[in-house]
């Protein structure tokens, strides 16, 4: 029933299917994207939330957020601080860092897997920055 507690989870944010966003998205609970996203999706520090990705849904940036299902595509790294899900029809095209994971037959990955332990995961979730490796200046070569 509607409006009943007992009923009602988590609040659902629904991107649908004929919806394309342009830019970045904070979100604190579940988003769920059947559309098309160009940007990034960051999860705020210290929330649970969840971004779930439809079977026609893409999006084209990174995510970061606790928990990620993938059924559809995602042109970009993605950042799970808890657990990540790559169903079936699951197309990633960027490196998945992740601290717990399941990958069902069929899900595609064209990038690393990147296990990282459970206290990266939760400095992750504090601060994103953080999961980002530093680059060697001195081995990279400038051009004057």
């Amino acid at each position: 029933m509607w409006g009943s507690e007992k009923t009602v989870g988590k609040n659902v944010t629904l991107i649908t299917a004929k919806a394309e966003i342009l830019g970045d998205i904070r979100i604190s609970e579940a988003l769920q994207i059947e559309g098309a996203i160009k940007g990034n999706i960051l999860a705020d520090p210290d929330s649970n939330a969840e971004v779930t990705i439809g079977v026609k849904g893409i999006v084209e940036g990174e995510i970061r957020a606790p928990h990620v299902v993938i059924n559809g595509e995602v042109k970009g790294d993605v950042y799970s601080s808890e657990h990540i899900t790559l169903n079936k029809n699951a197309l990633v095209t960027g490196d998945v860092h992740y601290v717990m994971m399941e990958m069902v037959m069929g899900a595609k990955v064209n990038g690393k897997l990147l296990h990282v332990t459970s206290e990266q995961g939760k400095k992750a979730k504090k601060d994103p920055i953080s999961m980002i490796e530093p680059v060697n200046l001195s081995a990279v070569e400038l051009n004057k």
